[in-house]
């Protein structure tokens, strides 16, 4: 059986949702469809199970720009948000278009055809689906496989080992003795929750990050609320929520010696007496070359004070049948050892991708304005943000894609492909925007971004707004 579509959108996570709600709305006439690799809608959502899970961005921004957040709660938890997405895919009636359990293999670009073809399994056969054009939102990392770094000595221990993206159903820590190893937005999750039921758990990081507390209901939202009707209220708290990220991370920026004092001044005054600040909370990098991560209501730091949890920094030395030895000398004991160590980069959900027979080499491309790849035709990458909602990002690029496709059609052409010019001179840089090991790790298989033109960084929500409204959308670009 064989289909044909204007669109394919890859991926009923916020990002593949967000596209074609964006195709649907803006582009009535095209026939599209969405195809979800699982059997269920949510991505990240319906992914990790782990305790406590919840995002780590405002769901005012995190959510659907058209579908406006109602709980008070910015901070939301993993159940609250998959329900949110299902309610939102159902009211946009976008329902009938997404078909789940089908999974991209391969997707090949044929320049004759001006078309691609994607071979895709459904779990019971294959089928083949023609699409002009294809809007990969299905992430950046590997749904099927974590970051699992080396552990010396790992495959010594006697208990249980978890990693957060395939959190064991039946898995039970009440009573147990749990290390968890990570210090990302994962383990600072983590550390709380889990404290709740576990003997003890110890957060083991290699190097700090920086952990912000924030109220878990903001009373000038409250307020708002209260005394506005809702079209204006959900407005302004959407403009507050899209300005103070921005305005931290300028500030950051300007001045990271004043930033690193306050977030001293403040971490230290929320620590228990046994806990010193160096070097548990005294990161290497400045405030904002990574992910803030966040503490609603300070959960991360009450738990701190109970004697059901601690913070240790050190290296591992090795793992042993019943624990972990460190460089230190000390030793850790535990039942479970929870591998809070990031993502496994991966784009395309994995799918092969080739160009008139020729596997596209993804790290050897640069990214034209973040969304689609040097020399390959009529295909996007909806990557959000990394440092602030990454929702945003995904969004003004599907609009930017959606409104590029606009032009193409105007101008009587099939394909669109970006081409870097041999004359310019360019420099490579990383694409993504924080300085994560997980990220550093991915390199290989990440493409580039450049230093001029549209192939630099993306550099935010309000520059990528105003390339949308008013940028040139030809640079750089082939119309065929």
């Amino acid at each position: 059986m064989e289909e044909h579509f204007d669109i394919v959108v890859v991926g009923a996570g916020l990002s593949g949702i967000t596209a074609a709600y964006r195709v649907q709305s803006m582009l009535p006439t095209k026939t599209f469809v969405v195809l979800e690799a699982r059997e269920q809608i949510g991505g990240t959502w319906d992914i990790f199970k782990y305790p406590g899970i919840r995002s780590d961005s405002d769901l005012t921004t995190y959510g659907f720009p058209w579908a406006p957040w109602t709980l008070e709660r910015q901070i939301a938890s993993g159940p609250e948000i998959s329900s949110y997405i299902r309610d939102t895919v159902r009211k946009s009636g976008l329902d009938d278009k997404i078909r789940l359990s089908h999974r991209v293999l391969s997707a090949d670009w044929c320049s004759q055809d001006k078309r691609w073809k994607l071979t895709i399994s459904t779990g019971r056969t294959t089928v083949l689906i023609y699409a002009n054009f294809v809007m990969w939102g299905s992430g950046y990392y590997d749904q099927w496989e974590g970051l699992n770094p080396i552990i010396p000595g790992i495959e010594r221990f006697e208990g249980v080992v978890a990693h957060p993206q395939f959190w064991p159903e039946d898995l039970d820590y009440s009573g147990k003795h749990v290390v968890v190893i990570g210090s990302g937005a994962t383990a600072v999750t983590l550390l709380p929750a889990m404290s709740k039921d576990a003997a003890h758990v110890t957060m083991l990081q290699r190097s700090p990050s920086y952990i912000l507390t924030i109220p878990e209901i903001a009373s000038e939202d409250r307020v708002l609320r209260k005394y506005l009707p809702s079209w204006m209220s959900s407005r302004l708290i959407r403009w507050k929520y899209l300005l103070l990220p921005r305005l931290t991370m300028e500030l950051c920026k300007y001045f990271p010696g004043i930033i690193r004092s306050g977030m001293r001044k403040l971490t230290t005054a929320l620590l228990p007496a046994h806990i010193p600040h160096n070097p548990h909370f005294e990161p290497r990098y400045n405030m904002g070359e990574q992910r803030i991560c966040l503490a609603p209501g300070g959960d991360f730091f009450r738990c701190l004070h109970t004697p059901k949890a601690n913070i240790v920094t050190d290296t591992i030395k090795t793992v042993t049948a019943n624990g972990i030895e460190l460089e230190s000398g000390n030793r850790i004991a535990a039942d479970i050892i929870i591998t809070a160590t990031g993502l496994k980069i991966q784009l395309f959900g994995g799918a092969d991708v080739k160009v008139d027979g020729q596997p596209i080499k993804i790290s050897e491309k640069y990214a034209w304005n973040g969304t689609m790849l040097q020399d390959v035709p009529n295909a996007s990458l909806l990557i959000g943000y990394t440092s602030t909602s990454w929702t945003l990002g995904a969004d003004v690029m599907a609009q930017l894609i959606i409104k590029l496709m606009g032009v193409m059609e105007s101008r009587g052409a099939r394909a669109i492909t970006p081409r870097l010019d041999p004359e310019i001179d360019i420099k490579p840089a990383m694409l993504l925007d924080i300085s994560a090991t997980y990220i550093k790790v991915a390199v290989g298989s990440t493409p580039m971004a450049g230093d001029k033109g549209p192939w630099k960084r993306r550099a935010g929500y309000y520059e990528d707004c105003w390339k949308l409204m008013f940028g040139d959308l030809t640079k750089e670009l082939v119309f065929e």
